[in-house]
């Protein structure tokens, strides 16, 4: 098998994992769209005191909350994705199985993620969106480019995503457990990526710092784009940026790491 039809069925079989949770998805879609109703009317409650907070309009900013609710658990803002997996396999030694394979380890667990958030994408971020629409005036595109345009920023959040959560699985070749590193780097991004206020309304030199941190290309990248408020080349060029500083950052780490293994294990 070619590499590229090797890491495509790698991708195909992480969707068909995650798609085997029928009842954890039922749950993960009621549960963010509870959620998603709670922020709406925080958002409302804010918008009818500051109508342009942000530089958006209150159909705008409720778009947004759905935005979030649907890429949620995509791009593994609150933990789940295959970062757990590999920790827990770094911890038990299994990760040795892992480097024998014929096959490169961080593409094969990019390739397992992507898989992973293409279901969760489609099983669980469609219905909490759709449900958005129904409910509410959202300010949604009708032109198929800009909703293209979207399709791509989240591609690129995805890959972004998995860049971060893969150097924080690697911490664990040398800290032995790094549940203590994913947690705080999930309520990091829970803050800089803007799920829990768009990250347009945060004031002054903080605004400015938390836009360029490689968070804000998770979920305020992708809604800029679909609201209009950003250009897709100018915000690909910014995910794409960050991707490659990530996917580099986690090659050298897991150099050393394969590395340390040898050593360690002779």
């Amino acid at each position: 098998m070619g590499s590229g039809r090797l890491y495509l069925a790698v991708a195909v079989g992480g969707f068909r994992r995650y798609a085997t949770y029928r009842a954890a998805t039922l749950a993960g879609v009621f549960t963010n769209t509870v959620f998603g109703l709670i922020l709406v009317y925080t958002y409302t409650a804010l918008w009818d005191e500051k109508p342009h907070l942000g530089g958006y309009d209150l159909a705008q900013a409720v778009t947004y909350v759905w935005v979030g609710q649907s890429l949620f658990k995509t791009l593994a803002n609150g933990g789940g994705g295959v970062e757990s997996e590999l920790m827990e396999r770094i911890r038990t030694g299994d990760i040795a199985v892992d480097l024998y394979r014929p096959a490169d380890l961080q593409l094969w667990w990019l390739a397992a993620d992507l898989g992973r958030a293409g279901f969760e994408l489609l099983g669980r971020g469609v219905a909490p969106f759709v449900f958005g629409a129904l409910v509410f005036d959202l300010a949604l595109p009708t032109d198929v480019t800009t909703w293209a345009a979207f399709l791509g920023a989240v591609l690129l959040a995805m890959v972004v995503s998995f860049g971060i959560r893969y150097l924080v699985a690697l911490s664990a070749f040398w800290l032995l457990d790094a549940k203590g590193v994913a947690q705080m780097v999930m309520f990091t991004g829970w803050f800089c990526s803007g799920m829990i206020l768009p990250l347009n309304v945060f004031p002054g030199a903080l605004g400015e710092v938390v836009r360029t941190l490689p968070w804000s290309a998770l979920l305020q990248a992708p809604a800029d784009v679909l609201l209009g408020h950003a250009d897709p080349l100018g915000t690909y060029a910014f995910q794409g940026m960050w991707a490659v500083v990530l996917l580099a950052a986690g090659r050298m780490a897991q150099g050393a790491a394969t590395r340390r293994v040898v050593l360690q294990g002779g």
